[in-house]
């Protein structure tokens, strides 16, 4: 075994023999994996082995697509030839309107990668798939490209093209402690010797959490016992004339695929346990759970009666072994928060289906620093502190009862809630306001009144959220911003520091604020923050306030410190858990403002982008003329411990002026009408800041990270544009995801959409070809299988001269 390499994969299942591959074919052949037992003798060997095209996301679809092609050239290979059974189709069945409703929009962000998927009716799936009953159904998705692979051959195929490339592979070779130097490499211990090695990966299945206490790191992963059996031969099979389809099933929660003469049949109980909480025996290896089908009764009932044929059958083999989940469902896959040279790729439920996508995306990030698509969706750092154990463990039960039923917009699901909280977040809840979550924060999301009905289309929601946003243009509302991501800079370097970090301007006047975006050195978006020069005062000496949305804590300080040099003055605090947001917005708010804080509010005395420190009522506050909305609107800062005093008191400066609560889906609304972008779902690393229209905040006469990669972008021209569109429909909005068509040819992806309330449009987001992105042009739109007519317009078809916001 050597005794150094660039990298060391800890973990011998798909994910680290994927990633040891892919690290290969990026060019680094330096590169060690290293395996505790034998390769794949984790939960890789015991895999039901689906690999299906299906993702909820862009994303996911194009890793799930880049797995097939994968595995189906290893299918090929006349060297090492892997057991793949390809192209036998697969369908997700569905019950409801609101399901089909999900697949048709879902095939629409498939197209958009390339990939075909078919909405068909229950006749059809019937027809597909010999074995089902139609009864209580109302159709599906068919996927042409499902289909199973051989785990143990796949896994022995990457690792064996992995050495020819000349990474290295050592079985038997047990991690024993991992040690990290002032310079960022490590040392890996292990029972045959000590490895030095720039950058570690923890690909450990579900012993991730054992590597990662080696590095000092906590990942939200659990694992969840999974049964499925093997049935006798069924003659039906046999009759067919072809393989059976794979079939999924979110009515009655199982799936199952052919397997030789009869099927793999899986479930997904509802009694489901957690499996491995109190420490995993370290001689648990090529090793299964007891079997339990009295667990999955229930499901094996509601199995019977959507496929009879195996009322008529055997069980041939029971297999129950441990898979892994994170809170959300999706993978960890990229960098560790906290340290640097550390990367992981780990909870991977649906490991085989997506690994090799998976393990080509990490290589991409740990090579040349970013992927080709944006990873934030499977971005560790997308889970703070607050994913402990518990938590991740409640919301793995609760995706494992619910894996087949994708998440509908709008759709907060209650395990493990709430959280994280302010001291407002009980009397909001007083109020009747209900609540979303941003990054486990809890949020208003509208102020009362109706239940969102779950599904893709306008509901009485809607109406509400109409009225909150009616009430902020007319008057003025207010509402809770939590967990909004706030970062304080000191230092004697602060400013240069910011100038090297920015692509635009900074603000250098002590008490102004502005608009600034972070580029990775690809060129593309990274971040994007709203810096505040606070002056000395007894608070605090002269101090930048960096403020982004609350899911990207992790990732901005990440990057932030990973840029800071060696002695430069520069300190980062972060005041997310201490401070909180609240929002005054509407033509009224600088009369609830000044009734609730002494001094002067006037437009000459505290214009738009100005901050300032004050007290609100008795509450210590720090206030900002800054607006997402597109109204006059002020933020007002406040300590958590007196936050409940500064509620109190703009509530009672506003009983005068009609004050109403409003949430974050009036917000989303408004934000659309103006233009006004989000992080992760309308600024990607996948597009550079004039692709996301963002040219009057770039100054290319300045020295910034990304500048010379933005430069060659520049001369090669924009591959996408985004514009605003506005859609010809009133039963339902876009969706992120969904495909913009010029004549049938794909031309665009929406990227966000709302109704906006105040122009009375529907509107969207999406990302275009150049050529379809002046005003003026259209297209069509998917929305939930409809090809809906829209026009490009004008950005911000609300108040475009921003008059209003400056009051």
């Amino acid at each position: 075994m050597r005794d150094q390499a660039r990298v060391v994969v800890i973990g011998g299942g798909i994910a680290g023999c994927s990633t040891l591959y892919h690290l290969t074919r990026e060019g680094w052949s330096d590169v060690m994996l290293l395996e505790r037992d034998e390769l794949t003798s984790g939960t890789t060997w015991h895999s039901a082995a689906q690999v299906t095209n299906f993702g909820m996301n862009q994303t996911m679809v194009g890793l799930k697509s880049h797995s097939i092609a994968l595995y189906r050239e290893l299918r090929d290979d006349p060297d090492y030839p892997v057991g793949y059974n390809h192209g036998d189709g697969g369908i997700r069945l569905a019950n409801t309107e609101a399901q089909m409703d999900g697949y048709r929009h879902f095939a629409s962000v498939a197209a958009g990668m390339g990939v075909d998927f078919e909405v068909i009716d229950a006749a059809e799936c019937a027809r597909r798939h010999p074995l089902i009953s139609a009864d209580n159904l109302l159709g599906g998705l068919w996927d042409p490209s499902d289909g199973h692979i051989d785990p143990a051959q796949l896994c022995q195929a990457l690792a064996r093209r992995a050495r020819l490339a000349g990474a290295e592979v050592n079985r038997h070779t047990p991690v024993t402690g991992l040690m990290q130097h002032p310079d960022h490499t490590w040392t890996v211990h292990t029972a045959k010797g000590d490895v030095r090695a720039e950058i570690v990966v923890n690909a450990g299945g579900y012993r991730c959490n054992e590597v990662g206490a080696m590095m000092g790191a906590r990942h939200p992963v659990a694992s969840m016992e999974h049964q499925y059996f093997l049935t006798e031969d069924i003659p039906a099979i046999a009759n067919a004339g072809h393989r059976m389809p794979l079939l999924r099933c979110p009515i009655s929660d199982y799936y199952c695929r052919q397997e030789k003469g009869g099927l793999l049949l899986g479930f997904y109980e509802q009694d489901c346990r957690t499996w491995g909480m109190d420490g995993i025996d370290p001689h648990f290896t090529n090793a299964l759970c007891p079997d339990d089908l009295d667990r999955v009764t229930d499901v094996l009932e509601g199995a019977f009666a959507r496929m009879p044929a195996l009322m008529e059958t055997g069980i041939r083999e029971v297999v129950n072994g441990p898979i892994t989940y994170t809170i959300d469902g999706a993978p960890l896959v990229g960098p560790i928060p906290g340290l640097r040279n550390a990367f992981c790729i780990v909870g991977l439920r649906a490991g085989l289906g997506e690994g090799g996508g998976h393990g080509w995306l990490l290589a991409q990030q740990i090579v040349h620093g970013e992927a080709e698509y944006d990873t934030w969706v499977v971005d560790p750092r997308r889970f703070g502190p607050w994913a402990t154990v518990e938590l991740t463990a409640f919301k793995a039960v609760e995706d494992y009862r619910n894996e087949f039923r994708f998440h509908f917009p709008h759709e907060h699901r209650p395990a493990g809630r709430p959280v994280r909280t302010t001291p407002l977040t009980p009397v909001l809840a007083a109020e009747g306001a209900h609540f979303a979550t941003v990054d486990a924060w809890e949020r208003v999301d509208h102020g009362g009144g109706a239940e969102a009905t779950l599904g893709f289309r306008f509901d009485d929601v809607e109406r509400l959220v109409g009225e909150e946003v009616a009430a902020v243009a007319s008057g003025v509302g207010i509402t809770e911003v939590s967990g909004f991501n706030r970062l304080e800079l000191t230092g004697r370097d602060v400013r240069g520091f910011l100038e090297r970090m920015c692509c635009g301007a900074v603000p250098k006047r002590e008490g102004r604020l502005g608009l600034a975006y972070l580029l990775n050195h690809h060129g593309m978006v990274k971040c994007e923050a709203t810096l505040a020069n606070l002056p000395a005062s007894d608070r605090g000496p002269a101090r930048v306030w960096y403020g982004s949305a609350a899911a990207s804590a992790r990732h901005d300080r990440d990057w932030l410190e990973a840029h800071r040099r060696p002695g430069e003055d520069v300190g980062i605090r972060s005041l997310t858990e201490t401070h909180t947001i609240l929002l005054v917005a509407g033509p009224k708010a600088r009369a609830v403002l000044s009734g609730a804080a002494r001094g002067d509010w006037s437009r000459e005395a505290f214009p738009w982008l100005s901050v300032r420190e004050a007290h609100v009522g008795i509450a210590p506050a720090t206030v900002m003329a800054v607006s997402f909305s597109g109204e006059l609107a002020y933020e007002v800062h406040v300590p958590n411990e007196s936050l409940h005093a500064a509620w109190l008191a703009l509530r009672r400066a506003g009983e005068a002026h009609g004050l109403r609560l409003f949430g974050a889906r009036a917000v989303e609304s408004m934000r659309i009408e103006k233009g006004f972008l989000h992080w992760k779902a309308d600024l990607l690393t996948e597009f550079d800041p004039f692709e996301t229209g963002l040219d009057r905040f770039v100054r290319m006469d300045r020295v910034f990270v990304g500048r010379e990669a933005l430069e060659r972008r520049q001369a090669e021209g924009p591959r996408r544009r985004l514009v605003t569109l506005r859609l010809d429909c009133d039963h339902a909005p876009a969706h992120g995801g969904a495909s913009v068509r010029d004549g049938g040819r794909i031309v665009g992806t929406v990227t966000s959409a709302a109704r906006g309330h105040r122009t009375g449009t529907n509107l969207a987001l999406a990302f275009v070809d150049p050529a379809m992105a002046e005003p003026g042009m259209r297209a069509t739109v998917d929305v939930l299988g409809e090809a809906v007519a829209a026009e490009v317009i004008a950005p911000s078809p609300y108040d475009p001269d921003h008059a209003r916001m400056r009051g």
